[in-house]
């Protein structure tokens, strides 16, 4: 019971102050729901500041919480798809990743990634993603990009626990010239041994803590003055 005790009193301080640093004054910008999650949508995060609402759901049949973010990026889609598109730089700004690299460009609306997640006391967790982007048209008014995990693409690496489901589907959609709303529901399953209170904490900090990173890359003029052509299709 000691080393139990010893080992949640070294986590949380963790988790609180990764949280606190990347998501700004949290306690002064954002009003957290402290409800049980449900199987019923409960936001969790209402950052109005940033734009960003964040909600949680319990299924039955999942081990862990789902997960949805509603965010107004102020940027336009094209500076938006170019910062998710821009694979080896995700590491700058998706939440604890230490690592994101292209495997592979099947075309210009699919592609292969592998990303590293950072996890405090317990092994880091790696993940293979494959992702298939749905380009804008005029008629159908957003883009989407729908992603999930392929464990078995290639073989685990040593010191690290292969996750096996990170499902997340984005919807990008344009608000007049210089703005897109984005939408994303997602499930992750870390696998390997962590405590479920460990991981449905970081299911309720990461998406937002995401959504504000990417806000703070769509400022970076390598994306926003860029000409150069774009890595995949974003529209049609």
């Amino acid at each position: 019971m000691k080393k139990i005790l010893t080992a949640v009193l070294l986590v949380v301080p963790m988790m609180s102050g990764f949280a606190a640093h990347a998501a700004y004054s949290e306690e002064e910008t954002i009003k957290s729901s402290k409800a049980p999650v449900t199987n019923g949508w409960l936001l969790i995060k209402d950052d109005a500041m940033h734009n960003i609402k964040a909600y949680a759901k319990q299924e039955d049949e999942k081990k862990f919480r789902t997960f949805r973010v509603e965010a107004l990026m102020d940027a336009p889609l094209e500076t938006v798809a170019r910062v998710q598109f821009d694979v080896d730089n995700i590491k700058k700004w998706f939440w604890s990743t230490s690592e994101s690299k292209l495997l592979k460009k099947v075309s210009d609306r699919e592609f292969y990634y592998y990303q590293v997640y950072r996890t405090p006391l317990v092994p880091d967790r790696d993940v293979i993603i494959h992702a298939v982007i749905e380009p804008y048209t005029v008629k159908k008014g957003f883009m989407g990009l729908k992603i999930n995990a392929v464990p078995d693409y290639m073989p685990d690496k040593s010191g690290l626990v292969r996750m096996a489901a990170h499902e997340i589907v984005f919807k990008f959609t344009p608000v007049g010239e210089d703005k897109t709303k984005l939408e994303f529901d997602g499930y992750i399953d870390p696998s390997g041994v962590s405590p479920a209170w460990a991981i449905n904490y970081y299911q309720r900090k990461s998406p937002y803590i995401s959504v504000i990173g990417m806000q703070r890359m769509l400022l970076r003029p390598e994306y926003r003055e860029t000409k150069e052509p774009m890595p995949f299709t974003y529209k049609e």
